[in-house]
């Protein structure tokens, strides 16, 4: 009996010793699992690409980072960020330029220069358009690609929704502040790109950086949206992309921040998908719309 209680109780002691030792190595693997420093970033999908770009890049050299980036557009990214709710607010306009956000309580980082052109459905049978052409067009005065040179056609505007950052930048710089006909609205570049890619007659914006050989890119007045052309501002559709702190970024963040300046980024994805580099700019623009040439 005496042999059997010590078996027992050895027996006891070591389910003990493996239960205690399989807690500690479960709570390592979470401990381990857990990122040091989460960051959510949310906002412009203009500025998207670029973001999630730096991201990767960024956390495979900090694993103990963990970022999200979505989109939803830049009033979105706007108020999250100002409410509290994210980090880091993504935008394509001004925070200033957006009625109920309070733009003292931001910090404004810029990151880099977006451009913005007109796209049409490859089939449409036009390259270029007056600038009065297109503002007739997205007002609904000209309904037929005809009536500017192209196909007998009827004309299908698809515009962003009324929160997006590259719908304000459009119309301001490209349709001269014109109030733009009832039409379809989509919440995503992306989804933007393959509706005028797949629907006969459609046309649209962009940013650069989603511009692809499935559309026809529209140049205006015989302006062509190139980097040299935005750098001047001889092509006016451009803003810059903005990523919002609520006050000053504690360090961890601003080291994210940093990053997104730093040559690797700016000389990589920037170029790489589209962007302009803040650096290559020959002129500034503040958020009145002054524009300034730089020395």
């Amino acid at each position: 009996m005496k042999k059997l209680s010590f078996i027992l109780a050895l027996t006891g002691i070591t389910g003990i010793i493996l239960a205690g030792c399989g807690s500690n190595t479960d709570g390592s693997s979470a401990n381990e699992s857990k990122s040091d420093t989460e960051i959510v970033a949310v906002g412009s999908t203009a500025l998207q690409p670029l973001v999630e770009a730096a991201q990767q890049s960024f956390t495979e050299k900090n694993p103990e980072y963990s970022i999200t980036v979505q989109g939803g557009g830049s009033g979105t990214g706007l108020s999250q960020v100002a409410a509290g709710a994210v980090t880091i607010g993504n935008s394509d306009v001004f925070a200033e330029q957006r009625d109920g956000i309070p733009a003292d309580e931001l910090v404004d980082h810029k990151v880099a220069v977006v451009g913005m052109a007109p796209v049409a459905n490859k089939d449409v049978g036009v390259n270029d358009l007056t600038k009065e052409q297109l503002i007739d067009i997205f007002t609904g005065e000209i309904t037929n690609w005809k009536e500017v040179g192209g196909k007998d056609q009827e004309i299908a505007v698809i515009n962003r929704a009324s929160g997006s950052g590259t719908r304000s930048t459009f119309e301001k710089w490209g349709l001269d502040d014109a109030k733009t006909v009832q039409a379809q609205e989509q919440d995503s570049s992306g989804t933007v790109r393959k509706i005028v890619a797949e629907t006969p007659g459609a046309i649209s914006y962009l940013a650069l950086s989603y511009l692809d050989d499935s559309l026809e890119v529209l140049s205006v007045n015989g302006v062509e949206p190139t980097v040299e052309n935005i750098s001047t501002n001889k092509w006016e559709i451009w803003s810059y992309e903005h990523m919002y702190t609520k006050g000053e970024p504690e360090p961890a963040v601003k080291k994210f921040l940093d990053y997104m300046l730093e040559d690797e980024v700016q000389k990589g994805p920037v170029k790489e998908l589209g962007y302009l580099p803040m650096s290559i700019m020959k002129v500034e623009r503040s958020a009145d719309g002054t524009v300034t040439e730089l020395n």
